[in-house]
């Protein structure tokens, strides 16, 4: 629409008068006025009578009123489309997320690629180990804050002694955890000493449809950045893991190894007997042992989801066993919403 308005207020802002027409050097020749005057209008007056009118000087001046008066309409009809190509070409020529609370964005350019939105939102995403006195497991993690402000699964970091974080960039970090939710999986952590990290841009789960593309980026099997896409598969699948921080972590556990329940089935093992149901995001994007606390992405770069849980064969052992395209991840609105809770310092 911007595009065929855009060449008709190009041609109504051409000069009204062609170069050169009716134009003569003789000066004893009259130059008409253009447009020419319709057929029933008066013969002008001799401009040697005084009181007579200007009919060519008149139509002239109104000339541009009119075209301004043409331009005007023709500019309100398109100026919702206006706006929009404003603020499309100005500025710094990225689009960012609707409702982001970070800094991740996707250049223009590669708006809608898989390439585009791993190299924007790769510097937010974190590899995880932590240590406990049942064992050690590596996760991964989503950088919300500039200093160091870390989502996770709860099932990743519960319990934990020690926890190390490494970025994008290769720099390790000491955290400390802040607060736990075992009943939605999640966890809120802080990197000791950080400034100046790219906050992921943290989206709206609630407008994901079934089928939207999206990539997932975290570390399976500690291979740090790792970049898997796909679609949305469904919408609210229950999901029920254990809240027993000590299940199913060992000695050097993979955190995408977490033991889950879906209809009725148990998955990666024995969630044991104290659990609770989330409802989660599906996704066909390849999900590891190590992916969980990665993030689930839209192709706008923005975070609409935490990635929890692969689906492993029944009696496969999950720490062996690949993605079958299986994965569900906790919508990033009930991330935010436990945002408060998490910062308090909550350990349910």
């Amino acid at each position: 629409m911007l595009s065929s308005s855009g060449a008709t207020l190009m041609n109504m802002t051409e000069s009204p008068r062609p170069s050169g027409a009716y134009e003569s050097s003789s000066p004893h020749q009259v130059t008409p006025e253009w447009p020419p005057p319709p057929a029933y209008a008066p013969t002008p007056a001799q401009p040697s009578d005084p009181a007579a009118p200007r009919p060519a000087r008149r139509r002239r001046t109104r000339g541009p009123s009119t075209l301004l008066a043409a331009v005007a309409i023709v500019a309100a009809a398109v100026g919702g489309g206006t706006a929009y190509g404003v603020q499309e070409l100005t500025g710094n020529g990225t689009v960012a997320s609707t409702g982001s609370t970070g800094t991740a964005v996707v250049p223009s350019s590669q708006k809608g690629t898989v390439s585009g939105v791993a190299r924007a939102v790769s510097p937010s995403i974190v590899e995880i180990k932590a240590t406990s006195n049942s064992g050690s497991s590596t996760g991964s993690g989503v950088i919300i804050t500039e200093n160091g402000e870390i989502i996770t699964n709860n099932h990743v970091v519960a319990g934990a002694s020690s926890i190390k974080v490494r970025t994008d960039d290769g720099t390790t970090y000491t955290a400390e955890l802040v607060g736990t939710d075992s009943k939605k999986d999640l966890a809120l952590i802080k990197l000791e000493d950080a400034s100046g990290l790219k906050a992921a841009t943290l989206g709206d789960s609630d407008a994901v449809q079934v089928g939207d593309q999206v990539v997932a980026i975290g570390s399976p099997e500690g291979l740090t950045g790792t970049v898997t896409s796909g679609i949305v598969s469904a919408l609210d699948r229950d999901v029920t893991v254990s809240t027993d921080e000590s299940q199913g972590r060992g000695q050097d556990q993979q955190g995408g190894g977490w033991p889950f329940e879906y209809g009725g089935r148990e998955f990666n093992g024995d969630t044991g007997g104290s659990t609770t149901t989330y409802k989660a995001i599906q996704t066909d994007a390849s999900l590891n042992p190590g992916n969980s606390g990665g993030a689930l992405i839209d192709m706008n770069g923005a975070i609409i989801g935490i990635n929890s849980a692969m689906y492993a064969p029944s009696g496969a052992d999950a720490s062996a066993a690949g993605s079958v395209g299986l994965g569900f991840a906790i919508p990033v609105d009930t991330v935010k919403a436990d945002l408060p809770a998490l910062r308090s310092g909550a350990t349910d």
